[in-house]
């Protein structure tokens, strides 16, 4: 009897171990399909805002979804073109993610204000990684908007020919110039718009005459085939707005050194008379 009852109770172990496992088994698959159903409703949902958001390009549209702003932010960060998978989305869940396991570990081994603290140090610290990003972006641009104008000068192109121009000289250009125009030549040979192409290549670089310059090239485009005019008009522009740029940025400069000066004689002001008063930083 004591052997057979030790072998039911095996048999019952065995038994409440195999269905344990299978439905861990069951539990892991379901999780499984529901992180894929997830992915895919955020890829799908992606697309859709991307199309969304190029027809209203397309039709002069100022209305974009609650997402284009995350979107244009990762494109002039230069980040869409180091992971051309990662989506809006995407990168809020990933910086959710991150955030809540900084937070937690943070909180477990000082408390939650020093949780509180990670979560700010986090913040500000992609806040400033991603603005020097995107100032290096705009520099760049800035110093290869003059070597366009200076290779579009040399053109004078009918209607559907400015892609393979700009196929032509993207080799002599940097990032993230470079890569704009090769994805302009792309999309204009695979979709056949020239217009839509042009328009999408001035929404995907953060500078003012970038963006004014091809959109003047997309009306150009339409309506004319001679560049000289509007490169003409565009690198007299471009020269003024470098001039005051550069202005600006002197008065910035004389303006933030006249600061310095100024706190500092008010410090020294200060201890000169605490030391008169015998009170202050002095005693």
């Amino acid at each position: 009897m004591r052997v057979s009852g030790v072998k039911g109770l095996i048999l019952l172990c065995l038994f409440l171990g195999f269905f344990m496992l299978f439905r861990k088994m069951e539990a892991l698959k379901y999780l499984a399909e529901a992180m894929k159903r997830t992915r895919s409703g955020m890829n799908a949902a992606a697309r859709q805002r991307s199309l969304a958001d190029r027809q209203n390009l397309l039709n002069m549209q100022e209305e974009h979804s609650r997402w284009y702003a995350v979107e244009r932010r990762l494109q002039y960060c230069g980040i869409r073109k180091r992971f051309p998978g990662i989506t809006a989305e995407w990168w809020v869940l990933g910086n959710i993610g991150t955030a809540s396991l900084l937070f937690a570990a943070v909180s477990a081994a000082g408390g939650a204000g020093a949780g509180v603290l990670a979560l700010l140090s986090f913040a500000g610290g992609e806040y400033l990684f991603l603005r020097r990003l995107r100032k290096a972006n705009f520099r760049r641009t800035e110093e290869n908007l003059t070597k366009l104008l200076d290779f579009l000068d040399n053109y004078s192109t009918a209607s559907g020919e400015i892609t393979g121009i700009f196929g032509q000289i993207s080799r002599y250009l940097d990032e993230p110039v470079k890569g704009a125009l090769d994805v302009c030549c792309y999309e204009a040979a695979t979709t056949g718009d020239v217009s839509l192409a042009l328009l999408a290549m001035a929404e995907g670089i953060e500078h003012p005459k970038f963006k004014e310059l091809v959109r003047n090239m997309e009306v150009s485009v339409r309506y004319c085939a001679d560049f000289s005019v509007l490169v003409s008009s565009s690198r007299r522009s471009l020269r003024e707005y470098l001039r005051v740029s550069r202005e600006r940025r002197s008065m910035l400069r004389e303006g933030a050194i006249n600061l310095l000066l100024l706190a500092a004689m008010s410090a020294v002001v200060l201890l000169i008379v605490g030391s008169f008063t015998g009170s202050g930083w002095a005693s």
